[in-house]
């Protein structure tokens, strides 16, 4: 689905001839004609070469930043960063950072915690006592490391008929979330990305120190560490200086498409920053300026499930390894911006990239990047899986369903979670999503218009970017009278068949 924050991948090298170029050009910037002796300005000329692809006018593109020890190696723009405009992207530039922001709300509530003023191991009810009774405690640390099991509000809005244009609230985020009868997994039994839960903790944060977790942040993380370009966005009127634009590739990449959200909810992204204010928060995880060590090192403590079973995700980051070094990052992905920001803590060398195209792909470029100052320390790459052996890639077969029993499935179908009814009709031949409506008023997103595909004995899937599978039951007359509807980060969501 559009709404759901995801990463997008773009070559423009063939994988195989990309290792290739670079030696060349490496060579060239070594040749008696280029009389480079630095091997910097060779790092830089590499640098270049992966992100050539954006460099073209009239195309969107990233930002970059390298730094070792504290100290700037490289930074620079590729691309523009207003194309009506025509100014183009620098260090300076402003992005969207997406999820890349969640360790700033997960930082702002460990200084409350920090400040004693909370604790991690609180049940959420504390502080939210509107959400229903699940019949299981719900802790913060479960919000914090994905465990919670409350379903994603984004995904909810999609869901709902929410466009990705409108302007949506906190209040409209908490209305929904509210309303959700049922948890997609008892809380700490299993990890599964919710932005719910970040978007929940910035409501915490406001409620437990009296400030939006934008002051909050300012105050206590942006301001102390003289990130000056870096802020929580927090309403669609607000002006940011030096903003790049998101776009979106259209006509295999010669035109593109404005890509902004409007979303005003915090928590699970909207940071607005620079890849050389991203480098001075970086620089804390050595410095411990904010925080002190004790807080830093929660931030990068993992989690655990119920069963016991460790998990690479933390507080607001991801803790792994890449080519045999360990790596702390994590990516950002709303509208058309894309983000990556990846450190190698044992090398206190750390990348950050930052894209205003949705097929930026900032996580391959920045270990790309990784690569070229690192490579000399890092294992061989792994061989690639093939594609043909990847049982998730392959398409679920599909079936046939007489026409008659077809058009049984047909009618109107409510949710009270959504606040929506979905009217599925029959249009050549196949199951169709015609319409989603609220109070009777139409709703107009991408869902509408998708087929509904047969793959199994009351079985369908929704034709989209993302799977949506729709699960009927029937009455005791056997005609289909409700269906069950998972979409990923959201699971169970009940429709019931209004009366014919």
């Amino acid at each position: 689905m559009h709404i759901a924050r995801r990463a997008y991948s773009v070559s423009f090298f063939p994988a195989l001839l990309y290792p290739v170029f670079i030696v060349a050009i490496l060579l060239l910037a070594f040749s008696s004609g280029a009389r480079c002796q630095d091997p910097s300005a060779a790092d830089a000329v590499a640098v270049d070469v992966i992100f050539s692809d954006f460099a073209k006018p009239g195309s969107p593109g990233c930002s970059v930043a390298v730094a070792r020890d504290a100290k700037l190696l490289y930074a620079k723009g590729y691309g523009t960063a207003n194309l009506e405009l025509d100014v183009p992207l620098s260090p300076s530039s402003v992005f969207d950072i997406g999820s890349t922001s969640k360790q700033f709300t997960a930082a702002s509530i460990l200084l409350l915690e920090k400040q004693g003023r909370l604790s991690i191991n609180d049940d959420i009810h504390k502080f939210l006592p509107e959400l229903p009774d699940y019949g299981k405690k719900i802790t913060i640390l479960n919000m914090l490391n994905h465990t919670s099991g409350l379903r994603d509000y984004l995904v909810l809005f999609e869901l709902a008929g929410e466009n990705v244009d409108s302007v949506t609230t906190d209040e409209e985020a908490q209305a929904l979330i509210v309303r959700q009868k049922a948890l997609n997994f008892d809380p700490g039994s299993e990890y599964l990305y919710s932005n719910t839960g970040y978007f929940l903790l910035s409501v915490i944060v406001k409620r437990v120190s009296g400030k939006s977790l934008r002051d909050f942040a300012a105050e206590n993380i942006f301001q102390p560490l003289d990130m000056t370009h870096t802020q929580y966005r927090d309403s669609h009127t607000l002006l940011i200086a030096n903003r790049a634009l998101a776009y979106d590739p259209a006509e295999k990449g010669t035109r593109y498409t404005l890509d902004v959200s409007y979303f005003e909810q915090t928590g699970d992204g909207a940071v607005h920053t620079t890849v050389g204010d991203l480098l001075k928060w970086d620089e804390n995880f050595y410095s411990a300026k904010v925080g002190g060590k004790e807080f830093l090192a929660e931030m990068q403590q993992t989690g655990t499930l119920t069963s016991g079973k460790h998990f690479g995700y933390a507080k607001g980051l991801s803790v792994s390894t890449y080519r045999g070094l360990r790596t702390v990052r994590h990516g950002g992905s709303w509208g058309g911006y894309r983000a990556e920001l990846l450190r190698f803590p044992d090398q206190h060398f750390s990348v950050v990239c930052l894209c205003n195209r949705s097929d930026g792909n900032p996580s391959r470029h920045a270990n790309r990047v990784a690569e070229i100052y690192l490579g000399g320390l890092m294992k061989e790459k792994p061989p690639k899986k093939d594609a043909d052996d990847d049982e998730d890639s392959k398409p679920r077969p599909k079936i046939s369903v007489p026409d008659p029993e077809l058009d049984g499935f047909a009618g109107d179908y409510s949710s009270d979670e959504l606040g929506v009814t979905y009217r599925l009709t029959i249009a050549k031949g196949k199951l169709t999503l015609a319409s989603i409506l609220a109070a009777g008023i139409l709703r107009y997103n991408d869902l509408a218009g998708k087929q509904i595909i047969p793959v199994a004995k009351d079985e369908f899937e929704l034709l989209g970017d993302d799977p949506i599978t729709v699960k009927f039951t029937r009455d005791s007359a056997g005609h289909p009278a409700s269906f069950a509807l998972d979409a990923g980060r959201t699971t169970g969501i009940i429709f019931v068949r209004q009366a014919r």
